[in-house]
């Protein structure tokens, strides 16, 4: 179902439209996804009564298709950029490929580019990414822009932050935990599936933003 349904790299041979809708039904564990369903559920149902189920729909699948651009679109630069190192160090394609295709990493091109740089690039062809955290940091940012002061209680802080505090503080968090690889929930972890799910999450609502006064009067008389 991995093969199948996960998001795989452009240029690898699993790789099909299809999954940058797929992925988002994939998930690699239960606790997975138990936490995406919860924060679908606990922040998709708020906007999905304020918005309807039809435009709730779409503003999810679009962000989650996002996420999956972006995602992929980071990681083909990252891989391009190796590649062009490779054959500018004198390695054929046939020798890159070879590394791509079996993870054996050649005494020869080992000595000459950084270990972990290969095993990136070696992780961005064959990596697929699969899961809903996409999808569900654009329905972070959209609660944030249309509930700002409303105050969200996670496990690992001990009092309730207001929305417009925490949720960019976990989007930096990310986009440093994706520059560095540095992460305290362990590794592979698409972080800038959920930077780019933020993203479109935040273009969207501004392009909807007439619309998002809703939430201004709801989050008055609910507060």
């Amino acid at each position: 179902m991995v093969d199948w349904f996960a998001l795989f790299f452009p240029m690898n041979d699993h790789f099909q439209m299809w999954q940058f809708i797929s992925s988002l039904f994939m998930h690699g564990s239960v606790t997975h996804l138990f936490f995406n369903m919860f924060a679908l559920f606990s922040f998709g149902m708020i906007l999905e009564a304020l918005w309807g189920t039809r435009k709730f729909i779409a503003f999810y699948f679009i962000v989650g298709i996002g996420a999956g651009l972006i995602y992929i679109g980071v990681n083909y630069f990252e891989f391009k950029g190796v590649y062009k190192e490779l054959l500018e160090l004198g390695f054929r394609p046939v020798e890159i490929q070879a590394l791509l295709d079996t993870g054996y990493i050649n005494p020869k091109i080992g000595s000459q580019i950084a270990d972990g740089k290969l095993q990136e690039f070696y992780s961005h062809y064959n990596g697929p990414v699969l899961g809903a955290s996409g999808a569900i940091y654009g329905i972070l940012v959209a609660f944030g822009m249309m509930f700002p002061n409303a105050k969200l209680a996670f496990l690992f802080i001990p009092v309730p932050v207001a929305a417009k505090y925490i949720i960019p503080a976990l989007l930096v968090f990310d986009l440093f935990s994706g520059v560095t690889g540095f992460s305290l929930f362990g590794g592979n972890i698409g972080h800038f599936a959920h930077i780019g799910g933020a993203i479109i999450g935040f273009l969207l609502m501004l392009y909807w933003k007439p619309n998002a006064k809703i939430g201004s009067s709801f989050i008055s008389t609910s507060e």
